[in-house]
């Protein structure tokens, strides 16, 4: 038993560092990129002529729809639909790039309502007494709305990345050899499912673990500047 987990460690932790991290952070990124912009979208409602206003309107209807579709159907069903389906209508991609786009699409969905929930819990108070020194819309979002978003948005946002650092198993059904399909191709020699499957389990734990310590000193820096002004009230 010892041989094979000293002889299948080193192989598991190389797929979950060459492929495992890599997608969950690529992805992750991207999904937030997709989900400011939606959040965004979703809950403004700018004037101007009729032309405008119903263009926006109908940019807002595909925003609901976006978010409505990859949060009603699953994660699994998702990849099968962007790499074995599309391209039966001509739509081709490798597995990699097929990865990257559903992940990114539904962490997309998911934290653009963390987003859009961290937006509209400040007090829209703030918003009024920002216009009344002159500010635009623009200056008030990045100057004063969203450095206090972020920090509300930062303990879900974690949840949501490591939560993404599990998922990514699933991409061993569409062929990318992370972590949990190198721990299947190692089954199918020694016929030590239980062994293997604890052992990569054990090794998604760990990732995660470190991932929780990080997240644990990134709340308490975004949080730094709360902290002093309670001590200094």
């Amino acid at each position: 038993m010892w041989h094979i987990i000293v002889t299948t460690t080193p192989q598991l932790i190389k797929a979950g560092l060459k492929y495992t991290i890599p997608i969950s952070i690529i992805s992750f990124v991207l999904g937030l990129i997709i989900a400011v912009v939606t959040a965004l979208i979703r809950r403004s409602n700018p004037h101007g002529n009729l032309l405008v206003h119903g263009l926006w309107q109908l940019a807002k209807w595909i925003f609901d729809f976006y978010v409505w579709l990859f949060r009603s159907t699953p994660l699994l069903v998702q990849l099968f639909i962007v790499f074995f389906g599309l391209p039966n209508i001509g739509i081709q991609f490798n597995a990699w790039t097929a990865g990257i786009i559903t992940f990114s699409l539904n962490c997309g969905a998911y934290e653009s309502e963390t987003i859009r929930a961290s937006i509209n819990s400040i007090p829209q108070s703030q918003w009024e007494a920002a216009y009344s020194i002159g500010m635009t819309y623009q200056q008030v979002l990045w100057r004063i709305i969203f450095p206090q978003a972020l920090r509300i948005a930062v303990p879900p946002l974690s949840n949501a990345f490591i939560s993404l650092v599990k998922d990514t198993s699933l991409a061993s059904s569409i062929t990318i050899m992370e972590m949990f399909m190198v721990s299947q191709q190692i089954v199918a020699h020694n016929y030590q499912p239980l062994l293997m499957y604890s052992l990569v389990a054990i090794i998604y734990a760990v990732f995660c673990t470190v991932l929780s310590i990080l997240q644990h000193y990134l709340e308490k820096w975004t949080s730094r500047y709360v902290a002093d002004s309670k001590e200094g009230a």
